[in-house]
């Protein structure tokens, strides 16, 4: 993703597919614990309001759009857990399977910790 752009001025834009769909409206950003760089955007999809995590890496920014490039079914079937809370490691490894993506390999040094990923970006819990 983009990294010149603060996370907080995602919310709100609207996402669309690799075709050009729209998927909804991101609603909320989710920082990785030890980073701290955006990681997942939760996407209010309008269906049933649901919101469907979507991976920021390698999604872009476009004329001040989200664009996912996944298609908009595999998108819609994401994992749901809700929104408004950490994602729990299981969790975001649900959905890195779910996107096909590769997990980094940890970094040596001694093993990681069992603290939550996905902290919000606007700092809440």
């Amino acid at each position: 993703m983009q990294t010149d752009i603060d996370p907080r001025s995602l919310i709100g834009r609207k996402a669309y597919d690799r075709n050009g769909r729209k998927i909804g409206t991101v609603d909320e950003v989710y920082l990785d614990d030890a980073t701290g760089a955006p990681e997942w955007a939760a996407v209010r999809t309008g269906l049933f309001s649901r919101d469907a995590f979507v991976p920021l890496e390698p999604s872009t920014v476009v004329d001040d759009a989200l664009h996912v490039p996944f298609e908009r079914s595999l998108i819609k079937d994401a994992p749901d857990f809700g929104v408004g809370r950490h994602l729990s490691p299981e969790q975001e490894l649900q959905l890195y399977h779910h996107y096909g993506l590769d997990i980094a390999a940890p970094e040596p040094g001694p093993p990681p910790s069992d603290r939550d990923f996905g902290r919000l970006a606007n700092g809440d819990a």
